[in-house]
């Protein structure tokens, strides 16, 4: 049996949207389960020691992306923050960063509660996330939590019910491999799948119409997955903890498909997990079916 604590209608305020180095949109899944690993540690320190957090599923709601475009203009503009003027009137300088606002529910695995420890388990859930912030979000508000016991894929369609009505990524790096083989670069391959072609025709009247195509169907994206280290174990200058080993580390993006939970009819295909492969320097965010 898979037990699941369903955290509802999650609203969050001024979530990171610079999921990677280079692309904007919904937050990366590594902040999601870092908020998750999170939370497990502080309820681990409220008294549920045996408890483990295995497993992650986001449903995405709402998502109200902060850029702008104006008539007329090419590209959107990251809506900035005004920042408190300076004592010679100016506004100071400040890195600009994107912002999203998102409504999402969270299906979160779960191990080590037992069966008479539920109300408290809840209680406990509902009190910490009053103090906690997501993917560097404000939590301004979510509905009560509750727990869900299924079977499986047998019963799947029980837990993407609360999903409903949302989208939940499905990781696509099959996409990726596929291109890369036939000899294409990492970032051409993923380029080549987000790209819209437009084409334009002209019929026998002489009308022109215009159509738009995708190399592949569904809502295709680039999300990020994790990190890769690229430096060895050491200490930098000024680092915040002095006490643990640095490394400089660069993101892994891939391609996902956003989709309707329905439509899914694996829990695997549902479910993001954590791995680090400490050998090859990688932390690791993926779906164990994507890539047995």
């Amino acid at each position: 049996m898979n037990r699941f604590l369903i955290v509802p209608r999650l609203k969050i305020h001024n979530a990171n949207a610079l999921s990677s180095p280079y692309t904007i949109g919904f937050p990366a899944m590594t902040a999601w389960l870092g908020g998750v690993h999170a939370l497990q540690r502080k309820l681990n320190a409220a008294s549920f020691t045996e408890l483990r957090f295995t497993a992650c599923a986001v449903s995405c709601h709402q998502i109200d992306l902060q850029t702008y475009q104006g008539r007329g203009d090419y590209v959107h503009s990251i809506v900035g923050t005004g920042n408190p003027l300076d004592k010679t009137g100016e506004r100071p300088s400040f890195i600009e960063e994107a912002r999203c606002h998102l409504n999402v529910t969270l299906a979160i695995e779960y191990q080590g509660v037992d069966m008479g420890d539920t109300d408290a388990f809840l209680a406990a859930v509902q009190q910490q996330l009053t103090t906690m912030k997501l993917a560097g979000g404000d939590i301004l508000s979510f509905q009560k939590p509750e727990l869900l016991k299924i079977d499986g894929d047998i019963e799947l369609g029980k837990l993407t019910r609360k999903l409903m009505p949302g989208y939940v990524l499905l990781e696509r790096r099959e996409l990726m491999a596929e291109a890369m083989q036939e000899g294409q670069d990492a970032i051409d391959a993923m380029f080549d799948y987000l790209t819209v072609h437009h084409r334009s025709q002209i019929d026998s009247d002489g009308h022109v119409s215009w159509s738009a195509e995708r190399k592949t169907k569904g809502w295709i994206v680039p999300i990020a997955t994790g990190f890769h280290g690229i430096g060895e174990l050491g200490f930098a200058e000024q680092q915040r903890d002095l006490n643990t080993p640095h490394r400089f580390a660069e993101s892994l993006v891939t391609l996902g498909e956003f989709v309707m939970p329905y439509r899914l009819k694996r829990l695997d295909d549902l479910l993001w997990r954590s791995r680090y492969d400490a050998q090859n320097k990688l932390y690791l965010i993926e779906q164990h079916s994507r890539n047995a």
